[in-house]
C-alpha cells in the first residue's frame, strides 16, 4: 500500500502531461502509485501515459472507453487507488519539487488527519508566477489539526480538489464522489470540509495551477455554466441529509449567491442569449435555498439584489455609479496626497538652497523603527565626545519612546524631517537612505549597516531571486553613491563590504559601535537587566536566535520550544523575541514561554543572558564580544543554503557547538559539552576574526575621526586584555551528572532573539 495514490486526468492536455507527470514521478519521496485516467482524450495524452507507464511501474494507467468529463474521470481513478491519501492533479498543472515529501511530514506531524490543505501558485504563459492571494488562512500556527468551525477562514480559498491530501479511508467511508459537470469541485471541497473531523494546513506552494494563454474551459461561452444550479442543489441535498451541519446553511447560501453573480457578470461565461434564462434561475434558487437571517457583507450587497430580485439594469446602474464613486474618492485622496508631496518637494528644495549647518546631525535606524543598532551608540556618542554637534532622530510615532533625551524628534516625510535633511551636515543610517536624498556638498553621509555579514548581501543577491525578490539593484548602486563612510567591525566585513556594495566611500574599520556597551557593561548592569525580564537569581540564560528564513512565507521556529522545556527539566525558560519580519511570537506564551518580541534592546538581552542558540544569525559575531558559550542549531542548513547562502563555512569554523537535530541540541545541554573546553577554543578563534576592534570604544572612534578630525585614535584594547562582565551564573562547566535538571535547583532561563542578522 503506497503512501500516496495521486490522480491524474488528462483530456485534450498533450502538451503540458509530459510535465505534469514527472513533476510526480519526480518528487523525493517515492512511496506513491500514479492513476493517469485517460478520458478518451482525442489527442496523443492516451499514448503519452502508456509511454510514462512501460518506463515506471509506479504508473498504472487507466484509459475510458467515452469521455466522462473530469469529475467522473477522477472517480474513475479513485475507484483504483490503493493509497492512505489521494492526491488530485489536473493533466495540466505541476506538483512543486519536495511536494510529497512536505506533504507527508505534516501528515505525521498533525497525526494523519482527515484532510490537508496546502497552498498553490498561478504560474502564467508570460514566466510570471503568482502566489494565492488567500494564503494566509493557511497558517500553520496554532492547535493541528482543527475542524472547519475552528477555522472557518479555509472556505476563503479557491474551492478546487487539486489544493486538498484526503484521507482515503476518509472518503470511501463517508461516499464522496465527483458529480458530472462544470463546477464539479463545489459538491466535492464543501461536503469534505464540512463532513471531515481533523483537518490541517501546509503553509507551502505545492502547486503550479497553469494559467494558459487563451484560458481554462470555464473561460469558455457555454451553455453548461448552467450546471452551476445543480451542482449547489447537490451540496444543499448534502445538508439536509445531516441536520448537524445545518449552522453552514448560511455561509454556503452567501457564496452560492456570490458565485453565481460571478457567471452572471463574467462576460465570457454565457452564451448570447442566455442571460435572461439564467438570472430568472438564479433567482429560483435564491428563493429555494434563503437562510433567513443570512448575514450578506456590505460589499455583496449590490451582487445580492442582483440575484434576489433579477435587477439586471439597475444592478448595471449602481456598480457604475459605486465605481464611479470609489473613482472619485480615489482621485480626491490621491489629488490630496500628490498636493502635499509637492509642498514638501518645494519646501525641501527652498531648504536645499538654505546654508548647511555644520552643528546639526540626523540619525534614523531600521527604516524609523525606532533608537538603536549602530545608529542609536553613534548618536550618544555624538553627544559625549561632540557636543556641539545638535542630534535628531527620525523614527514613525509610535517607536519615539525608544528614543532617550537629548536628540530632537522628528517624523518621516514631514517638513521638519526634510529640514533636518537638506540642512544637517551629518546623515547618519543603518539602512537605506531616502532614494529623494539629494546630496549636498558637505554633507556627510555615513552608512553603519547592521551587523557583519555572514549571509549574501548587496550584488550577491543577484543570483539568490528568493532573497533578493524585488531588490532594484540600480537604485541599490545609486544610493551605495551617496556614502561618505562604511562601518565595518572586522576585515572579513570590510572585504565583503566594498565587493558588494561597490563605491568611492571609506571603510571605517574600528569595531562596531552598538557592541560598546557589551565591553563597558558592569555586574551591576547585568544584575539591574536580569531583574527587569523576570531572570531568578543564579540561573543560565540561554538566548535563542534564528535568523530570517528567505524560503518560508511564515517564520516557524525550527524548535519545538515547549518539548525542549519539558526534556531540560524546570530549570528552563525561555524567552522569546520574533524578528520584525515575523509577523507573531516564535511560540506560543506558557510558563516557561515569555514573549520580549517588543524589548528595545537586543544588546541588553546579550547582557542579561549565559549563552547563545543561533542558527545563521550574524549576532553570533556580536554576542563572541562577550566571550559567553555560542550554540548553533543548524537543522536545514541545505535549504537556508540555498535560498540565501552564507560567506562564512560555518561547519568548518563554528564559534561553539553545533546542533543539527533538537534531539542533539538537548543532549549538548544536558550532558554539559555547551560549554567545554572544544566550544571554547572554537569561540576563541571566532573572536579573533570577527572581534579584534570591540573593546567598548568604536563609537568613540568613529566621532573623532569623522567629526573632530582626528587621526590619532585611542589604541585598540588586545583580546586578551580585554575583560567583558561575565554572565551571572558563569561556573565552571559541570560533570554530565550534575548538568541533568533537579526540581529543587535553580531554573535557567532560555532568551529567544530573531533580528534577522
Amino acid at each position: 500500500m503506497p503512501r500516496f495514490s495521486v490522480i491524474v486526468p488528462a483530456y485534450h492536455v498533450q502538451a503540458y502531461l509530459h510535465e505534469c507527470l514527472e513533476s510526480v514521478l519526480s518528487q523525493s519521496c517515492p512511496d506513491l502509485e500514479l492513476i493517469a485516467v485517460d478520458d478518451c482524450s482525442p489527442d496523443a495524452c492516451g499514448a503519452i501515459i502508456d509511454e510514462f507507464a512501460a518506463r515506471d511501474a509506479r504508473v498504472r494507467p487507466l484509459h475510458l472507453p467515452e469521455n466522462r468529463g473530469l469529475g467522473p474521470a477522477r472517480n474513475a481513478g479513485t475507484e483504483r487507488a490503493t493509497g492512505d491519501y489521494l492526491v488530485y492533479l489536473d493533466g495540466d498543472d505541476t506538483l512543486t519539487p519536495g511536494t510529497l515529501r512536505a506533504i507527508a511530514d505534516r501528515l505525521t506531524e498533525t497525526g494523519e488527519p482527515d484532510v490537508l490543505v496546502y497552498d498553490y501558485a498561478r504560474t502564467y504563459w508570460s514566466g510570471d508566477t503568482v502566489r494565492n492571494q488567500a494564503a494566509v488562512q493557511l497558517r500553520q500556527e496554532g492547535p493541528a489539526p482543527f475542524r472547519l468551525a475552528d477555522r472557518p477562514g479555509l472556505l476563503r480559498l479557491l474551492m478546487v480538489a487539486w489544493n486538498k491530501a484526503y484521507r482515503r479511508e476518509f472518503v470511501v467511508r463517508e461516499g464522496f464522489v465527483f458529480p458530472p459537470g462544470y463546477y464539479e469541485d463545489t459538491p466535492w471541497t464543501y461536503p469534505v470540509l464540512m463532513t471531515a473531523e481533523s483537518i490541517a494546513t501546509l503553509d507551502r506552494v505545492c502547486v503550479h495551477y497553469r494559467q494558459r494563454r487563451r484560458g481554462s474551459i470555464l473561460g469558455t461561452p457555454s451553455r453548461r455554466h448552467f450546471d452551476v444550479f445543480a451542482q449547489y442543489d447537490r451540496v444543499f441535498a448534502f445538508l439536509a441529509a445531516r441536520p448537524a451541519l445545518a449552522r453552514w446553511r448560511p455561509v454556503l447560501f452567501r457564496r452560492m449567491v456570490d458565485h453565481l453573480a460571478t457567471v452572471f457578470t463574467r462576460p465570457d461565461r454565457l452564451p448570447r442569449g442566455t442571460r435572461a434564462e439564467f438570472l430568472r434561475l438564479a433567482r429560483a434558487h435564491y428563493r429555494r435555498h434563503y437562510v433567513a437571517g443570512a448575514r450578506v457583507p456590505p460589499r455583496a450587497g449590490l451582487r445580492h439584489l442582483l440575484i434576489r430580485f433579477g435587477l439586471h439594469r439597475t444592478y448595471r446602474s449602481l456598480r457604475l455609479a459605486a465605481a464611479l464613486g470609489r473613482r472619485t474618492g480615489k482621485l480626491t485622496a490621491g489629488l490630496l496626497r500628490t498636493a502635499r508631496t509637492a509642498a514638501l518637494r518645494l519646501h525641501y528644495r527652498v531648504q536645499l538652497r538654505l546654508p548647511l549647518r555644520a552643528d546639526r546631525a540626523v540619525f534614523t535606524a531600521h527604516g524609523g523603527r525606532g533608537h538603536g543598532c549602530n545608529p542609536g551608540a553613534l548618536e550618544e556618542a555624538f553627544r559625549s565626545f561632540a557636543p556641539h554637534v545638535r542630534t535628531a532622530w527620525v523614527a514613525h510615532p509610535e517607536h519615539h519612546h525608544t528614543i532617550p533625551p537629548g536628540p530632537r524628534r522628528l517624523c518621516p516625510d514631514t517638513a521638519a524631517h526634510w529640514t533636518a535633511l537638506a540642512r544637517s551636515k551629518y546623515l547618519v543610517d543603518n539602512d537605506d537612505f531616502d532614494h529623494r536624498l539629494v546630496k549636498r556638498p558637505g554633507q556627510i553621509l555615513v552608512q553603519t549597516r547592521q551587523g557583519t555579514p555572514l549571509k549574501q548581501m548587496g550584488l550577491d543577491l543577484q543570483e539568490r531571486p528568493a532573497a533578493a525578490r524585488d531588490t532594484d539593484f540600480a537604485r541599490l548602486l545609486r544610493n551605495v553613491d551617496l556614502w561618505d563612510y562604511v562601518l565595518s567591525g572586522n576585515r572579513h566585513t570590510t572585504l565583503v563590504w566594498e565587493r558588494v556594495y561597490p563605491g568611492a566611500y571609506t571603510v571605517l574599520e574600528y569595531g562596531l559601535p552598538r557592541n560598546d556597551v557589551l565591553q563597558r557593561a558592569s555586574a551591576q548592569d547585568v544584575a539591574r537587566l536580569r531583574a527587569s525580564l523576570g531572570i531568578p537569581e543564579g540561573t543560565l540564560a540561554l538566548l535563542y536566535a534564528p535568523t530570517y528564513r528567505d524560503y518560508r512565507r511564515t517564520q516557524r521556529t525550527g524548535l519545538d520550544l515547549e518539548r525542549v522545556l519539558r526534556r531540560l527539566g524546570p530549570r528552563f525558560m525561555v524567552l522569546a523575541r520574533a524578528h520584525p519580519r515575523h509577523g507573531g511570537p516564535l511560540a506560543p506564551a506558557s510558563d516557561g514561554v515569555v514573549d520580549v518580541s517588543d524589548h528595545p534592546s537586543v544588546e541588553s538581552l546579550f547582557l542579561a543572558s549565559d549563552a547563545l542558540v543561533t542558527d545563521y544569525s550574524s549576532l553570533m559575531c556580536d554576542y563572541a564580544v562577550l566571550d559567553r558559550p555560542i550554540v548553533l542549531y543548524a537543522d536545514d542548513q541545505q535549504a537556508y543554503e540555498a535560498a540565501r547562502g552564507t560567506y562564512v563555512d560555518l561547519d568548518s569554523f563554528p564559534p561553539g557547538a553545533v546542533a543539527r537535530s533538537e534531539e542533539e541540541l538537548i543532549d549538548l545541554f544536558v550532558s554539559g559539552r555547551w560549554r567545554g573546553p572544544r566550544p571554547a577554543r572554537l569561540r576563541s578563534a571566532f573572536r579573533e576574526r570577527f572581534c579584534p576592534y570591540d573593546d567598548g570604544r568604536a563609537a568613540e572612534r568613529v566621532v573623532r575621526r569623522i567629526v573632530l578630525g582626528e587621526t590619532g585614535l585611542p589604541p585598540v584594547v588586545p583580546l586578551d586584555e580585554r575583560r567583558p562582565v561575565p554572565s551571572a551564573a558563569a561556573a565552571p562547566a559541570p560533570s554530565p551528572s550534575a548538568t541533568v535538571p533537579s526540581p529543587a535547583g535553580p531554573r535557567t532561563v532560555v532568551a529567544t532573539v530573531t533580528d534577522g542578522r
